[in-house]
């Protein structure tokens, strides 16, 4: 025989019931104990009641300034008309007019001086027709030739002469030196110009430069002329 259960006895009847009762419990607390807020009675925290001490108070300098009366303005005195008379004799001044007319006598072609030449003195020596010729390139067939055995023969003598100076090889000076010199029309050099990172070796470039023998002059239309030429010195410690 099978044992039977009261169904009102059944203690899971209503367990659903009391599961959705007890969630909105625990909600409810969980609410109220977010929300939840207290206020501190006591205000001694307030800054406005901060006394200061009235040393720590600058007063604030008043300064009186006198400003500069303003310029007064100029008065120009208008200039005085004089009104002549009808009978007095005014002088009026003629202005002849400058500009050639049938009248004008024309010079004669032979009093007109013409210059012989518009060749300037100097002509930089990447324009000049002909270059100046170093000791050796004479021989050379182009232009283009003799300027590159001019650019050659230049370092060439540059390397021979060279001396590094003591002082810069104590010091650990190196460094480029520009040097521009200019070829004259005798073929002399002169006009030297230097410049670098000490003057120890900027004398050891003018004394190399000093060393050059006497070129040809260059030439503009089978004139001398002065030419300039720029060469750079690099003085490098090993």
């Amino acid at each position: 025989m099978e044992p039977k259960k009261n169904p009102q006895l059944d203690v899971r009847r209503n367990s659903l019931l009391f599961f959705f009762v007890g969630m909105t419990l625990v909600l409810l607390m969980a609410y109220l104990a977010l929300e939840w807020k207290t206020y501190h009675n006591n205000d001694s925290w307030d800054v406005s009641g901060l006394k200061v001490d009235e040393e720590l108070i600058e007063d604030a300098t008043i300064l009186k300034l006198k400003l500069p009366d303003p310029p007064k303005p100029k008065i120009k005195t208008p200039p005085k008309i004089e009104i002549a008379d009808d009978e007095d004799d005014i002088e009026e001044t003629v202005i002849e007019a400058s500009e050639p007319d049938q009248d004008t006598e024309i010079a004669p072609v032979e009093s007109i001086e013409v210059a012989d030449n518009d060749i300037p003195e100097e002509i930089p020596f990447v324009l000049i027709e002909n270059a100046p010729i170093f000791p050796g390139c004479e021989n050379e067939k182009t232009e283009k030739d003799k300027r590159a055995c001019f650019q050659s023969q230049m370092l060439k003598h540059i390397r021979k002469n060279f001396r590094y100076p003591e002082i810069a090889q104590e010091m650990g000076l190196q460094g480029r030196v520009s040097v521009i010199f200019t070829v004259q029309k005798d073929g002399s050099i002169g006009n030297v110009r230097l410049k670098g990172p000490h003057e120890s070796l900027e004398k050891e470039a003018a004394r190399i430069i000093s060393k050059l023998p006497r070129l040809e002059p260059g030439k503009q239309r089978g004139t001398p002329v002065k030419v300039p030429y720029s060469i750079p010195i690099t003085f490098k410690l090993n």
